[in-house]
C-alpha cells in the first residue's frame, strides 16, 4: 500500500467556539486559532480538524449550516479563514474541514425555497412525506429525542430531521443535491484544505420509507462518486463519522482499492459504559476486558484493507480522564496512561483540544447551566417520563457534550486566558491548576508526554506499521500489547485502574530500554512486575 501522509500524522481537533477568543466577545474565533498555532506547532501535530465554522444560526453549535461557503460571523470572515490555512501551512499544519452534508440548517436558502410549495424546484432537495393516518409517516426517531418528522402547516406534509427539527435532512437520492455537495467540496479543496472529517456520513444513504438510516444500499456508490468528483484528485485526508461501522463495513469505506475514504471513526468502544439496549445516558461500569477485545479487534481486523483512527475524545464525548480514569488522586497518571496506551497503537491518533493538558469534565447542578441541545432535550423528555432530576443530571454530568466544550484552559488568569469578556460556556474552575502554562512549566507534565508520543510516531516506523498482538494472560485490568516490525519488538503495558497489580511473564525477561513511562522507571523485569495505579510504559525487548 502506497504510503500516505495521513498514515504517519497526528490530528488535533479544534472546537473553535471554545479554543481562543481574540476579540473579547466570549466566543472563540479564527483569529484566536491563528494566535495559538505556535503552541500546536510545539506540540508537534500534523493537522487541525476544525469543527464547523460555516455560517449557521447555531441551533446545534455549528452543525446546522445555513451557508457552506461563508464563515459564521462570530468566528470571523473568509479572509480570516484563508489566513488560517496560510499560517498553518507555514508551520506544516494542514486544515481538515468538518463536512456536514447529511442535513443543513432550516435557514439554508435551499430549505427556505423547499418550504415555499410542493412544486418549488428545491422541494426535492429535502425529504417530504404525506401524513399517514393523520400522523407522522412512520416511527423514525430523532437522535435528539422525539419523532424525526416535523409537520409543516403550510403544505400539509412532514419533513425528515434525524437530529434537531432545525436540521432538515438532505435528499441524497436527488442528483442535484449531490452535485451541489461536490461543488461545495471543490470550493474548499481549491482553497487548499487538507481534507474533510465527514459528520454522520453513514446516514446519507438512508431510505426513510423503509426506516433505514445507517449504511443504506447506495451509501458506498455515493462515496465513490464523491471521491471521483472531489477529493480523489487531491492528496488529502478523509475520515467518516460512522457510528454503526463494524470492521467489515470499515473496510468498504477505507480499502484504498475502493476509492472511498481514508479511514472512519468507529465507536464500538465508546458505548461500553452504556447499558445493553438502552440509551447512552443509562450508565454501567466500564468492562476493561471488553475494551481490550474491541480495540484489539480493530487493530488486527482491517489488515491492509483499511486504516484505523485512534481516539478517546471529541466534541461529542466526555473527557476520558474523568470518564474512565481518575481526575483527582491520579489525574496526571491516568491522563498519561490513556495517551500512552492509544498513541502507540496502529492508526492515526486524534487529540481533542485540552486532552493534552488533562482537561476534565465540569459537573453542573441545574439544567440552566447546560447549553447542549441533546442534553437539554433529554432532560425534559426524561423529566416528563418520571425520572428524578438528580438522576438525569448525574447522567448528563457523566456523558453530556458540554463536558468537552468548556473553554480551553490556557493559564490561571480569569476565564483561563480564553477570553477577556464573558465566556459563552462556563470555564472549569480547575483551570487555576490545569492549564497550558502550568503544563509548559513542568517537564513531567501531560503535555510533554503527548509531545514525546508524537515524536515517537514520527521517528519510529514500528509505531505506524508494526503488527499488533494483544497479550491475554494478564489480569483483567492490565491492557498489554506487543508491536513488531522488522525484527524489533515493543511491549506496551497499562494498568487500567487504581489498584496495584502484579505480573509474571518470564518469557519477556527484563528490559533496560524504557521508551516512555508515566512513572520513574529505568528498567522493567517481567519475571516479577508490580504495576502502580494507572501506570503505563513502553519498552523494547
Amino acid at each position: 500500500m502506497k504510503t500516505k501522509w495521513w498514515q504517519t500524522a497526528v490530528i488535533y481537533q479544534v472546537y473553535p467556539r471554545s479554543f481562543q477568543d481574540s476579540d473579547g466577545d466570549g466566543v472563540g474565533d479564527l483569529k484566536g486559532i491563528i494566535e495559538r498555532l505556535g503552541y500546536l506547532e510545539r506540540l508537534g501535530i500534523t493537522a487541525i480538524w476544525l469543527s464547523p465554522v460555516y455560517q449557521s444560526p447555531n441551533d446545534d453549535n455549528g452543525y446546522d449550516i445555513s451557508d457552506y461557503q461563508a464563515i459564521m460571523t462570530e468566528f470571523g470572515t473568509m479572509d480570516d479563514m484563508d489566513e488560517l490555512i496560510k499560517q498553518a501551512k507555514v508551520r506544516n499544519i494542514k486544515i481538515i474541514m468538518d463536512l456536514v452534508v447529511n442535513h443543513t440548517s432550516d435557514e439554508h436558502k435551499w430549505f427556505i425555497e423547499s418550504s415555499k410549495s410542493k412544486d418549488n424546484p428545491y422541494r426535492d432537495y429535502y425529504i417530504w412525506r404525506d401524513p399517514v393516518n393523520g400522523g407522522v409517516p412512520n416511527s423514525l426517531g430523532s437522535i435528539f429525542s422525539g419523532s424525526a418528522w416535523q409537520y409543516d402547516e403550510a403544505s400539509g406534509q412532514y419533513f425528515l430531521h434525524l437530529f434537531s427539527k432545525r436540521q432538515p435532512d438532505l435528499n441524497w437520492e436527488n442528483e442535484k443535491v449531490r452535485q451541489e455537495v461536490w461543488n461545495m467540496m471543490n470550493f474548499w479543496l481549491d482553497k487548499g484544505v487538507g481534507g474533510f472529517r465527514m459528520d454522520v456520513i453513514d446516514l446519507v444513504g438512508k431510505i426513510p420509507d423503509q426506516e433505514i438510516t445507517g449504511n443504506g444500499p447506495k451509501l458506498h456508490e455515493y462515496l465513490q462518486d464523491m471521491h471521483r468528483e472531489t477529493f480523489g484528485k487531491h492528496d488529502v485526508l478523509t475520515v467518516g463519522e460512522t457510528w454503526g461501522a463494524t470492521p467489515e463495513i470499515a473496510k468498504l469505506y477505507s480499502d484504498p482499492k475502493r476509492n472511498e475514504l481514508s479511514m472512519v471513526f468507529q465507536f464500538e468502544h465508546v458505548s461500553l459504559d452504556q447499558q445493553e439496549g438502552r440509551e447512552k445516558w443509562d450508565l454501567k461500569p466500564l468492562p476493561v476486558s471488553e475494551l481490550k477485545n474491541i480495540l484489539s479487534k480493530w487493530q488486527t481486523a482491517l489488515g491492509d484493507e483499511g486504516w484505523n483512527s485512534l481516539f478517546w475524545n471529541n466534541h461529542d464525548l466526555p473527557r476520558i480522564v474523568s470518564r474512565w480514569g481518575n481526575d483527582s488522586t491520579y489525574h496526571t497518571e491516568s491522563a498519561k496512561m490513556f495517551a500512552i496506551l492509544l498513541h502507540l497503537m496502529k492508526g492515526t491518533p486524534y487529540i481533542y483540544q485540552g486532552e493534552e493538558i488533562g482537561m476534565t469534565n465540569y459537573p453542573v447542578s441545574d439544567i440552566s447551566e447546560i447549553n447542549d441541545i441533546e442534553s437539554v432535550n433529554m432532560y425534559h423528555e426524561r423529566l416528563a417520563n418520571g425520572y428524578k432530576k438528580e438522576d438525569i443530571l448525574a447522567s448528563i454530568n457523566v456523558k453530556g457534550r458540554d463536558n468537552a466544550r468548556t473553554p480551553m484552559q490556557w493559564d490561571d488568569t480569569e476565564n483561563a486566558g480564553f477570553t477577556t469578556g464573558t465566556p459563552w460556556l462556563h470555564v472549569n474552575p480547575n483551570s487555576s491548576d490545569i492549564n497550558v502554562a502550568a503544563n509548559l512549566n513542568n517537564p513531567n507534565s501531560i503535555f510533554f508526554c503527548y509531545q514525546q508520543l508524537i515524536r515517537l510516531r514520527k521517528e519510529n516506523p514500528i509505531v505506524v506499521w508494526g503488527d499488533f498482538e494483544l497479550v491475554t494472560d494478564v489480569p483483567e485490568q492490565v491492557f498489554m500489547y506487543l508491536r513488531r516490525y522488522e525484527g524489533q519488538t515493543w511491549v506496551v503495558v497499562a494498568n487500567f485502574g487504581e489498584e496495584m497489580v502484579s505480573l509474571e511473564l518470564p518469557s519477556l525477561g527484563q528490559s533496560d530500554d524504557v521508551i516512555i513511562s508515566n512513572y520513574e522507571r529505568s528498567s522493567v523485569n517481567f519475571n516479577q512486575l508490580d504495576l502502580n495505579p494507572y501506570e503505563a510504559f513502553a519498552v523494547k525487548i
